[in-house]
């Protein structure tokens, strides 16, 4: 009896789908980007703790929206398009990058991230990521640990009410 508690307890350790799903858990990080409002919103601790303004898309279809993980993150991001070395001025990447796998990439090709363009915030101008400001990404990028599920969405929907329905609010 033991040897079969045993087995199945491993199981469930090492299946695929523990600890039950997707979704965060209530009081875990959750990062929501709304590209109807060209906004970010951090949830942490079970509530919305600060809403952020954002450039997405120059076109709907450019920044992909759906349930996505932090894979990667990086302080001062080289631009590998232009060969643009991080903290250099020129770097539209700004001062951090926070990738997620969207569209199966490894997040390093959309992420949210800093710019040297602050007056492109909130409008519609990237190739698909998510820009803000080098100051508001940088504060974020603590908070946001590699893991993090991220939600990239276009609705009316308010961030509480989609923080319930995807489990990060109680």
């Amino acid at each position: 009896m033991l040897k079969i508690i045993s087995s199945l307890l491993l199981v469930f350790i090492f299946s695929p789908i523990w600890p039950l799903g997707l979704n965060p858990m209530p009081g875990d990080p959750f990062i929501i980007v709304n590209k109807k409002l060209n906004e970010v919103a951090f949830i942490s601790e079970n509530r919305v703790q600060t809403v952020i303004t954002a450039a997405t898309g120059k076109t709907k279809d450019l920044t992909p929206e759906g349930l996505f993980t932090i894979t990667v993150k990086a302080k001062e991001p080289y631009y590998r398009k232009k060969d643009i070395k991080g903290g250099d001025a020129n770097n539209p990447l700004g001062t951090r990058w926070i990738g997620f796998d969207a569209e199966d990439t490894d997040g390093r090709i959309y992420g949210l991230h800093g710019t040297n363009d602050p007056s492109s915030i909130g409008k519609y101008v990237s190739q698909g990521c998510i820009r803000l400001q080098n100051e508001a990404i940088e504060s974020l990028y603590d908070f946001v640990p590699v893991g993090t599920k991220i939600l990239v969405t276009s609705t009316s929907e308010t961030y509480e009410q989609l923080g319930q329905t995807y489990g990060a609010i109680k």
